[in-house]
């Protein structure tokens, strides 16, 4: 039997978090159909289809099937894979030297000729849209209307034309965030910094752009770009457009900006718009002056020590843990800080968090990777893991087990009645109501068979060596952290073990705890990729029969803590459902 692996992704920006088990349930569907064995499941959350770069399910789609563990990709359409022309056709290329065809069910077995004329029409489709988008909103500019987007200090006027159709980018001062415009630029021209001002600023509970919660990048922004409240130049009444451009980064993927030469600028005076008279942005420019000379000379210095120090430099590791630490207290990021210590954003940006904790990177790396390593897999907690999934993955499997008798028996008398009616009608006796009754046979013969697809095979419902193989695994991988060559790998492969890290206060001064959650439906399924030969054939049909869709068994994940001022780990919990 042909064994096929699904893939599916979203994107946040447009799309629900369940649509990735709508294309799984539909490529389950057509691989039932197709008599396909699926024999895993790989997916990309909330990430954008323009780049493969950094996706770990894609990436370990091409682990996997470079190694030989399974047959076919079966995804729902091309652009769930990628939007990009060079990535689907990279993917292709590899894909087709480990001999792994990919199909969807929007094109069929793609071929060389889907990627290139699919992927070049999709560009040139995109490259006129957006030329036609620039020239359209350039017209719209040079009226002195907005070119997109509001910025702080402002309101839409809504109007409709003489057909009724919206006019849009005109816009009109807000008087209430102008008084608030003009008593950031005042306090910033008078020497207070901006940090302390959004500080400020929340504590009197002063909504900020979009009634988000201010903070210092907010107000000082970029110069140059024209970014934040210090630097709109509209807020003098003048309107500039065309100033960025923005492109995707082809090695990661994401879209950067890139600032326009000045020729390029489209200008516009718009006094109507104006919030501040020119002292007082003229203050401010003075002030920002001075800054930025006083900066240039502390990035010499650091080049400089930079320069001296390059062998060090060069060895030193990349951050391990980016993305995955989060406060204990108000649940925002936990992000480097000064001299190589995380620290809450929130706390440190907008003063609204009370946690004022860092803690070195280094000492949050090793108590991660020890807890990882020594506790997360600590025997007790293991059997205890293991013990509650496979009491109930194996209870749902003997209740679908023990239906199967009655579904195959239901099955044979529905399918003796459709041939029934199907001899009657051959006989010549037909009646409206025939269709009706063959309509609800046919119905309940594919919820039938779709049923006894489902039935677990007989063969072991657990991976008995899951935990001993997940504690290996996790001791290979932090070892590799130590090699450069094996780094990059190795870091990606640990992230995923780790759903997140919540630092919190102790009770003691400059102490802080650190919770580490580790799902033990994500444990599962990469430990039983990682499995190979016999093993790997006794864990298959384990977690591809369940799903792992059993919200007890699918929610189930570690929880310890790590005293990172204190000699051992404190006890969080047990296993949580």
């Amino acid at each position: 039997m042909t064994r096929v692996a699904l893939y599916a992704r979203f994107s946040s920006d447009n799309q629900r978090e369940a649509s990735i088990d709508d294309q799984l349930r539909i490529c389950r569907e057509q691989a039932r159909r197709e008599g396909l064995k699926v024999v895993g499941t790989y997916k990309d959350a909330g990430i954008s289809g323009s780049s493969m770069i950094l996706r770990p399910g894609i990436q370990m789609l091409l682990q996997d099937a470079q190694a030989g563990q399974f047959d076919m990709v079966l995804a729902e359409a091309l652009d769930r894979i990628s939007r990009d022309q060079a990535d689907v056709a990279t993917l292709f290329k590899h894909l087709k030297f480990a001999g792994v065809p990919i199909v969807t069910l929007a094109e069929g077995e793609i071929s060389e000729l889907h990627v290139g004329l699919k992927g070049t029409m999709n560009a040139l489709f995109l490259k006129d849209l957006a030329a036609k988008t620039h020239r359209g909103i350039r017209g719209r500019v040079e009226d002195g209307k907005s070119g997109g987007g509001l910025c702080y200090g402002y309101r839409v006027v809504k109007q409709l034309d003489a057909r009724g159709d919206p006019i849009r980018g005109d816009r009109e001062i807000d008087e209430a965030e102008a008084n608030v415009v003009r008593r950031i630029l005042r306090d910033y021209a008078e020497g207070i910094s901006p940090r302390v001002i959004a500080k400020t600023l929340n504590e009197e509970g002063v909504p900020g752009p979009e009634g988000r919660l201010w903070n210092d990048t907010t107000i000082h922004g970029h110069t140059k770009r024209g970014t934040g409240i210090l630097n709109n130049e509209l807020y003098i009444g003048r309107l500039i457009w065309n100033r960025l451009r923005y492109l995707k980064d082809p090695s990661t993927g994401k879209r950067v900006s890139r600032l326009n030469p000045e020729s390029e600028w489209i200008v516009k005076d718009v006094p109507g718009l104006r919030i501040v008279d020119d002292e007082l942005w003229q203050a401010v420019k003075a002030r920002q002056a001075v800054t930025s000379a006083k900066y240039a000379n502390v990035a010499e210095g650091v080049r400089a020590h930079h320069k001296r120090n390059r062998l060090n430099g060069t060895h030193r590791p990349k951050t391990l843990l980016s993305g995955l630490i989060f406060c204990g207290c108000c649940g925002g990021p936990f992000a480097i800080r000064g001299s190589d210590r995380f620290a809450c954003s929130t706390h440190v940006t907008k003063g609204t968090c009370s946690n004022n904790r860092t803690i070195l990177r280094e000492d949050l790396e090793r108590r991660v990777l020890a807890g990882l390593k020594e506790r997360m897999m600590a025997p007790e907690v293991a059997a205890e893991a293991m013990r509650a999934y496979a009491e109930e993955t194996n209870r749902l499997n003997r209740e679908r087990r023990s239906n199967g008798d009655s579904w195959k028996a239901e099955l044979v008398k529905v399918e003796k009645q459709i041939r029934g009616i199907i001899e009657a009608i051959k006989e010549g006796m037909f009646h409206p109501s025939m269709k009706g009754e063959m309509d609800a046979l046919e119905a309940r013969k594919a919820e039938l068979t779709e049923q006894l697809a489902d039935i677990p095979e007989d063969a072991p419902d657990l991976l008995p060596s899951a935990s001993a193989i997940y504690a290996k695994k996790v001791a290979a991988l932090t070892a590799a952290l130590a090699k450069p060559d094996e780094r990059p790998q190795a870091a990606a492969a640990l992230r995923m073990l780790i759903e997140k890290i919540v630092l919190t206060p102790g009770p003691e001064r400059g102490e802080i705890f650190a919770t580490l959650h580790g799902e033990l439906r994500t444990i599962l399924e990469w430990t039983e990729r990682q499995a190979v030969g016999k093993t790997a054939k006794t864990a298959q049909p384990a977690v591809g029969a369940t799903g792992l869709s059993v919200s007890m068994v699918a929610g189930a994940r570690f929880q310890k803590y790590l005293p990172l001022h204190q000699g051992d780990w404190q006890p969080a919990g047990s296993l949580a459902a």
